[in-house]
């Protein structure tokens, strides 16, 4: 499926080719990963069957809004791509400039990861047909969030969406990145990249609705600048297997982030999360927080993990992730680590699952809540926390109307 001659048929300058070509090779020479490799532990990735996709940039129509409706009326700026191709770039807002091949964004692919975290990252800096970067002008004060839907609807397609925000210095916005899928098999490798100057302000909410026969195997990667903020939100409703590798660099002093993400998992499919929150410069803080449910015979996996490099000092960093089992079928692993080569810092981590806590679930029986009813709010008021927390609170309230539904769809079966 994934050969270098691939790269030979894209659009691109030289050195992008050449580049390319580089990436290519790499990720041949990598092969496919196996499970039995420590970052793809617990993951089917060993059933990843390369000769059911092939790579292509059909195109095609823009997918459905789901959880983000209404969300582009009063957007900033609005970007569809469809199976690889690009089918619409609309601006509304001063201080934004979107570029695609055509005009530029080829100079700021790889400006945080000029090579792939893992193989689907070399493939993708080979093979993204249609890439789009973003650029948030210095001073720049962008309050409407900007929106890029990528759509997939083309049976066994696979492709490599990939999209690059710079917010420059003491900039402000939200980027909002929403992903949706048909009932077609189709394997989706998307890359982020996200460069924040010195002082800049930055929101980054991935919202994920993916049919049921998709494959997606993400990779997000971060840089902070000097006493820059982000904020990362993700929300996983969909696929047979996502995976999402979201990576955060503290590269300058004083600079924050804030990781968030709420989740549910349903029928066969597996929710994979890998989290690196790493801390080069000193007086930088993270904090971390992830949330969801498995229901039926659904898996999530979870593996986080906090590295404070030797000069790092006055660092604050913190890891949580929290799942609950709505089925005795049900399967969910949390694996936080810290590596920790600086001594003046705090770091915790945490994690917990299990089923509905007994005592919530009775506090409110006690005050005459029927037992269906109180499970279920048990599982609403779990998720608040993070929800609150995501960069979006229109996206928000779309988000918790949604696991309204999927709990009581799920009490209903158990009851």
């Amino acid at each position: 499926m994934f050969t270098p001659n691939l790269v030979d048929a894209l659009d691109g300058s030289d050195a992008l080719t050449k580049r390319r070509r580089a990436a290519a090779d790499r990720a041949a020479a990598l092969g496919l990963p196996s499970f039995t490799e420590e970052v793809w532990r617990y993951t089917p990735i060993d059933d990843l069957d390369a000769d059911r996709y092939a790579f292509g940039t059909p195109g095609g129509s823009a997918g459905p809004e789901g959880l983000v409706a209404g969300v582009d009326d009063d957007a900033a700026a609005v970007i569809r791509v469809t199976n690889g191709a690009i089918v619409d770039v609309s601006v509304q807002a001063h201080g934004i400039s979107v570029m695609t091949l055509d005009d530029g964004a080829e100079d700021l692919i790889g400006i945080v990861a000029p090579e792939g975290p893992d193989v689907f990252g070399d493939w993708n800096l080979a093979l993204s047909a249609a890439p789009v970067a973003i650029r948030i002008e210095p001073g720049a004060v962008i309050t409407a969030p900007v929106v890029v839907h990528v759509h997939t609807d083309a049976d066994g397609l696979a492709w490599f969406p990939r999209l690059v925000v710079v917010a420059g210095r003491t900039s402000q916005a939200t980027v909002i990145e929403h992903h949706t899928g048909g009932d077609a098999p189709a394997l989706i490798c998307p890359l982020t990249e996200l460069s924040l100057g010195d002082g800049a302000h930055l929101g980054h909410l991935t919202v994920q609705e993916l049919g049921d026969a998709a494959w997606q195997l993400v990779n997000h990667c971060s840089d902070v600048g000097r006493d820059a903020n982000l904020r990362i939100g993700h929300v996983a409703m969909g696929g047979a297997y996502a995976r999402a590798r979201i990576g955060t660099d503290m590269t300058g002093r004083g600079g924050h982030s804030e990781i968030d993400a709420v989740y549910f998992g349903r029928g066969n499919s597996t929710l994979d999360f890998r989290t690196f929150q790493t801390h080069v410069a000193p007086h930088t803080t993270s904090d971390l927080l992830f949330k969801g449910a498995v229901d039926d015979h659904a898996r999530v996996v979870y593996t986080g993990l906090i590295r404070i490099e030797a000069d790092a000092f006055h660092v604050v960093a913190e890891q949580t992730n929290r799942n609950l089992k709505l089925s005795p079928h049900a399967w969910a692993e949390s694996v936080p680590n810290l590596e920790i080569e600086n001594n003046d810092v705090q770091c915790s981590h945490a994690s917990s699952t299990g089923p509905v806590d007994a005592d919530q679930r009775f506090y409110l029986e006690s005050r005459g809540v029927p037992t269906e009813v109180a499970e279920a709010l048990v599982v609403r008021g779990f998720f608040d926390e993070v929800l609150d927390a995501l960069p979006s609170q229109q996206i928000s309230a779309s988000v918790r109307r949604r696991i309204d539904e999927l709990v009581s769809t799920a009490v209903m079966e158990t009851a």
